[in-house]
């Protein structure tokens, strides 16, 4: 006898109006697949923008959330390592594989966006680390001259610059930096923010409007900055060449406040610096499950905390409430926003 589920839905583009929750049935995992009960679903901007791109139009129905943390529950054919009842995170949940999104109680995921859940990490902590860890992961990984993977010392002697240092992705950017051994400045809009980046770990939480940013930057790394994480690439982009150090990085994971984006020659061959863009869905599986290995490491050496206490803070909804949740990110939540899906007890 088939069984069925809850599950958050949308067929066409549009506002948040356009998702429903329905019974849905459990799927069978397919191979290659891990069949995962999802107890806490996080939300990212992309879940929002991509339901709402070419809005009215139709699409195949599509199960919203790349992001999210529970439960094993059954794995398909040619999966191997992990086993029933066994705690997970996924990431990517829905890339490709529209039915697979984590707002739902069952979510059929690709073995390779799986990964265990360390005893030391909650739900909470496994549905937050995803897209943004893994992003604030690869931009800290790809500067030359030092290490391709983190752990503790890897980025002794770097100075890194995390541009919106209350973000997810800066939250995560900053966490992994430092227990990676950096030396952090974050930069953010406001002094609620400024504590939230302090909270994280950053050595100094910077505004963006002080007409003397670059100079107070300077103050603080005066032989410049290694390596920028960099969220609003055109906006910044003086700061950037500003502050950077002779063949220095800037990782660009967003655009923020828009507008074309222009390299200054000049600057930047004297430089000798690297531009790398970074974006997950693209960055290939390697890359993805070298990532979750060593995030799962700060994870177990309790480096990866949440909760306004530690600057990032957390909005939780119901499943039912999931269309509230995703206008929460879209107005510009400050933390985390997190759907409570499945009970977190076996």
């Amino acid at each position: 006898m088939s069984k069925f589920a809850k599950a958050v839905i949308y067929t066409q583009h549009g506002g948040p109006e356009v998702l429903r929750v329905v019974d849905r049935e459990v799927p069978t995992p397919a191979a290659g697949q891990v069949l995962v009960r999802i107890v806490v679903s996080g939300i990212n901007p992309t879940d929002w923008k991509n339901r709402q791109a070419s809005s009215g139009t139709r699409t195949a129905e599509t199960v919203p959330h790349q992001d999210g943390a529970g439960f094993v529950e059954a794995v398909g054919d040619d999966v191997a390592g992990f086993e029933v009842g066994e705690r997970v995170w996924v990431v990517l949940a829905a890339y490709g594989n529209p039915g697979g999104g984590t707002a739902q109680e069952y979510a059929a995921v690709p073995a390779d966006r799986v990964f265990h859940l360390p005893d030391e990490a909650s739900f909470d902590q496994g549905a937050s680390i995803g897209i943004p860890g893994l992003t604030a992961y690869r931009a800290l990984t790809v500067s030359e001259g030092w290490p391709s993977r983190l752990y503790p010392g890897a980025l002794d002697g770097m100075t890194v610059l995390v541009a919106g240092g209350a973000g997810a992705v800066g939250h995560a950017a900053i966490q992994l930096a430092k227990w990676a051994g950096a030396y952090v400045i974050a930069t953010v809009s406001s002094a609620e923010k400024e504590r939230l980046a302090l909270a994280a770990g950053a050595e100094y939480g910077l505004r963006y409007n002080d007409p003397r940013l670059a100079q107070t930057i300077r103050d603080a790394a005066p032989a410049g900055v290694d390596l920028v994480v960099e969220v609003a690439a055109t906006v910044n982009a003086a700061l950037d060449l500003a502050v950077l150090a002779d063949r220095g990085t800037i990782a660009v994971y967003g655009n923020d406040r828009g507008g074309p984006f222009n390299v200054n020659f000049g600057r930047s061959v004297s430089l000798n610096l690297r531009y790398q863009f970074v974006l997950l869905y693209t960055v290939g599986s390697n890359a993805i499950s070298t990532g979750a290995e060593d995030i799962n490491a700060a994870f177990a050496a309790g480096a990866l905390p949440i909760g306004a206490d530690a600057g990032l803070p957390l909005h939780r909804f119901i499943l039912a409430d999931t269309a509230q949740a995703q206008l929460a990110v879209e107005r510009g939540a400050v933390g985390k926003v997190l759907v409570d899906v499945t009970s977190p007890v076996l």
